[in-house]
């Protein structure tokens, strides 16, 4: 594949380097906002944990149950903003990825280093995708927790609805 291109100055390589890597930028502020929401989860989950030793020491208390509700769906919005994080992390992969392949094949060679600029991205793109799965599969263990925990107290008291 590599073999096919022509070879040119390393300053052109540079060039293509700099202008595929200018959308890159932007995935630094979106690794911020994912750093965020991961905060953000842990801290429901924390509170959830709180909640429910309290929730099993008084077995009765309604007060405790909606704030367990609330921080259910807290989980859910979570869940979107990571997804749409990670997605947009994937997107603008997918742009510097474009740009590098779109200058590959009009005129570039160094074949050792777009071969490694290449996989550096599709290796980001991968990162991204399972740091998605992982976030959801954490917010999916605060919502079980929340679920059992309604379930210990409703069957006793008879007072909780289906979370």
């Amino acid at each position: 594949m590599f073999n096919a291109l022509p070879h040119t100055d390393p300053e052109a390589v540079a060039h293509v380097i700099q202008v595929a890597l200018t959308p890159v930028f932007l995935l630094t502020g979106i690794a911020g906002l994912l750093a965020v929401f991961a905060t953000r989860l842990g801290r429901v989950a924390d509170r959830v944990d709180r909640l429910a030793e309290r929730w099993h020491e008084s077995e009765d208390d309604d007060e405790l149950l909606r704030k367990l509700l609330f921080l259910k769906k807290r989980t859910y919005v979570l869940d979107v903003a990571v997804v749409l994080g990670a997605l947009a992390g994937v997107a603008i992969c997918a742009a510097a990825l474009t740009l590098f392949l779109g200058a590959m094949r009009n005129q570039l060679g160094a074949e050792l280093l777009f071969a490694l600029f290449g996989l550096c991205l599709i290796c980001t793109l991968g990162a991204l995708s399972a740091f998605c799965t992982e976030m959801i599969m954490a917010n999916m263990s605060v919502r079980r927790e929340v679920s059992e925990s309604s379930r210990k107290t409703s069957v006793g008291a008879g007072t909780v609805g289906k979370l």
